[in-house]
């Protein structure tokens, strides 16, 4: 860790995750008798222009339901957590969403954590631009793990806060692994604050991520532009269609690359055969009721102190207290 700075500096901490090889992951994935691609890489400069699209369309309810959620809780924020704390936020967006609990708790410190540095950084100074009396104190690390946060934050109520309902692509007992493994970084009395998208009828979901525009196909194709990009590989964008569907039992998404008719890939050394009709499937999207966030979060280590939703009861933002 850096030398200690005084209090509204900003420092960035490079923990140096090992991040894993490209090729190797994705060739690891197309072995699988379904194939399968990581959905982190959905985002590069045009997959991330490409998302903020999708989230002003109408069908796509998740960004615009969690934002009026939190704008609408916001003074039960400042009555549940305390002025002076530090508020860890896992993953970058846009900031837009981290501003509204920045205003509302009005923390100490910010501290954005990602495994990539260069969106990191620049959502970090950002923010510091526009909040020159808090910390900012940017983490390059895999947060899917513990990690150790800077001495600067000592002593001060750690609030994490995970949004976008994020947390649905992990498999469910990963999910509550990863929630363990927040619980361990906020600490006694620590709290998170979790967006979670709720199930609901398959008429519903389904269009959020098929809308009439076709902007969400072409941020799932963009997928194999950027792994073209990266890998050198020679995947055809046109031979491939878009599909997402909802496994209601399940109570989850799953999106496809849906081949339209034989060819070969060639990524690194390696040639794989898509027969029509097979995909790749690049994201599992997990939805969860009251009852499973509950449970979650007892499972993880945090009591559920509050859950707030919509009129509609679309969409869910759940703060959570650490028991350990």
């Amino acid at each position: 860790m850096s030398a200690e700075v005084s209090i509204s500096e900003f420092e960035f901490y490079d923990l140096k995750p090992t991040a894993p090889c490209v090729q190797d992951e994705v060739i690891a994935g197309l072995n699988q008798s379904e194939k399968t691609l990581p959905p982190k890489y959905f985002y590069d400069e045009r997959g991330s222009e490409l998302f903020e699209e999708i989230t002003e369309l109408p069908e796509y309810y998740l960004t615009r339901t969690e934002t009026g959620i939190l704008q609408e809780r916001s003074t039960e924020f400042q009555r549940v957590l305390k002025k002076g704390s530090s508020l860890l936020e896992y993953g970058v967006g846009s900031g837009k969403k981290s501003r509204i609990l920045l205003d509302a708790i009005e923390p100490t410190a910010y501290v954005p954590v990602d495994i990539s540095s260069d969106p990191l950084l620049e959502l970090a100074h950002r923010i510091r631009e526009d909040y020159l009396d808090m910390s900012v104190y940017p983490i390059c690390a895999d947060f899917t793990n513990a990690f150790e946060l800077p001495s600067e934050v000592n002593g001060m109520q750690k609030v994490a806060f995970f949004p976008g309902s994020s947390i649905g692509n992990f498999l469910r007992s990963d999910a509550c692994e990863f929630v363990s493994n927040v619980a361990k970084v906020v600490g006694e009395e620590g709290f998170l604050i979790l967006g979670v998208d709720t199930r609901k009828p398959a008429s519903i979901i389904e269009p959020a991520y098929n809308d009439s525009r076709g902007v969400t196909a072409k941020f799932n194709k963009n997928m194999l532009n950027h792994l073209n990009n990266l890998l050198g590989a020679n995947f055809r964008l046109d031979l491939f269609d878009h599909r997402a569907h909802y496994l209601e039992d399940a109570g989850c998404v799953e999106m496809h690359l849906v081949c339209r008719r034989d060819h070969e890939v060639e990524v690194g050394d390696e040639t794989f055969l898509f027969r029509e009709g097979e995909s790749i499937c690049t994201e599992r999207s997990y939805k969860y009721s009251g009852d499973e966030v509950e449970e979650l979060a007892s499972q993880a280590g945090f009591a559920l102190e509050e859950i707030w939703t919509d009129v509609e009861r679309m969409f869910i933002v759940a703060l959570m207290r650490c028991k350990e």
